[in-house]
This record gives structure tokens, sequence and C-alpha cells, in this order.
């Protein structure tokens, strides 16, 4: 099975409510970090690409029909060269509460992991992801204006590379018109997806940790 869809939005974006709405509509399953946590064989694999490996890619997405957030969303260019059959979508929000979001959840969360914000230790079983977001997004630093720019820079590269025709920018708030009709779709008739409120993340964070500890 080849990705049928590529999600390039960064995380806090609203991607598990994407992953959801893809599953809904038959895009099942769908990779997201939170398979990343429910499969830790994957791990070995990401933090390869994250490194700058050649990496077969069918080898970690044989199963899945699509993906979104990190660690693919980092690999947007890649995967869209893998799969050139692949449609593109970018997940977006209003920046200055993406900026937010991020500095509430996902930061603090990996320096809570032990990935410091300026260095990532030798062997951590989720380097990848300090390697992808603090190191590569973000250049190790976290300041606002950074973030911002980081953000809006990776959208214009998204916008600029990949053709209009294949390319979907959108927001949950949107719900199921727009997602269906560029995925040749029919719209169920039901609300779309809400999720992963920080509430709901952290409580997935604190979920990981126990699921490693044991």
């Amino acid at each position: 099975m080849a990705l049928e869809i590529i999600g390039a939005g960064l995380g806090r974006t609203g991607t598990l409510t994407l992953k959801l709405a893809l599953e809904r509509l038959g895009f099942a399953p769908c990779h997201h970090m939170t398979e990343v946590f429910a499969n830790p064989g994957q791990v070995p694999f990401w933090n390869r690409a994250a490194a700058g490996e050649t990496v077969d890619w069918d080898e970690v997405y044989g199963p899945y029909r699509a993906t979104v957030d990190w660690p693919g969303c980092h690999f947007w260019r890649e995967l869209a060269a893998a799969y050139p059959a692949a449609k593109v979508i970018l997940s977006r929000r209003d920046a200055e509460r993406w900026a937010e979001s991020i500095s509430s959840t996902i930061l603090p969360s990996l320096q809570q992991a032990g990935l410091e914000r300026n260095a990532i230790p030798e062997g951590h079983p989720m380097g990848f992801a300090g390697r992808i977001i603090l190191e590569k997004t973000f250049g190790f630093d976290f300041s606002r204006d950074n973030v911002l720019a980081a953000y809006e820079g990776h959208n214009a590269a998204v916008l600029a590379a990949i053709p209009a025709e294949r390319l979907l920018v959108f927001e949950p708030s949107m719900g199921w018109q727009p997602l269906c009709a560029f995925l040749g779709v029919p719209a169920p008739d039901e609300p779309f997806p809400r999720t992963n409120s920080r509430e709901e993340f952290w409580a997935m964070v604190e979920k990981a940790r126990a699921t490693r500890a044991m």
C-alpha cells in the first residue's frame, strides 16, 4: 500500500483531528506521532531518518494510507517525491494561537522528556523528535519571534513547492466539505471531529510515559 495523503502541516494545527477525519473517510490507518508512541519499534527508523540517513519510506509507511503531524510532516518534501500520486494537505491555524499552543504543549513536553533545549542526548529514545522539532524546525531558538518565523517559513515552503492542484490548505473549522471535495469522497452526515485540546495532549503524554516505563 502506498501513501495516498501527506499531511505537511506542523503539529498543533489540528493534526489529530485531521487524522480522525481521514480515517473516518476511509484513509485508515493514518500515521501521527501517536502511532510512534503506540509502536515503539518505529523509533529506530525515525532516528535514522532524522539523522539524515537514506531510508525506505515503505519500511514504516507500508501499512498506512495517510500521514499527518510530526515526524512525517518534517519530511514532506521527501514523501511528496517518494509518493508522487499522493495528495498533500497543509493544515494551518492562526499563527499567534499556534505559537502559544506549541509553547505550552510540545516544546515543554520534549524538555520534560529529557531533550535539552540546546542539545540532543546521545541515544535518547526520542532523539528523533528533538532533532526534527527542537533543532531542525526551531534551531534551538524558542523565542516568540523565531517560533512564528519557523511556522510561517514552513507553510510558505510547502505552498511554493507543491502544485496547487495537488495541495489543500485546510483548517478543521472548515469542516467536511473542502476536505471531501479535495479527496473525491462523500461527506459524512455527522459533525466534524474535534480533539486534542491541551488537556488531552498532556493526558496522552502521561499515558505514553507510563507505557515506556513498563
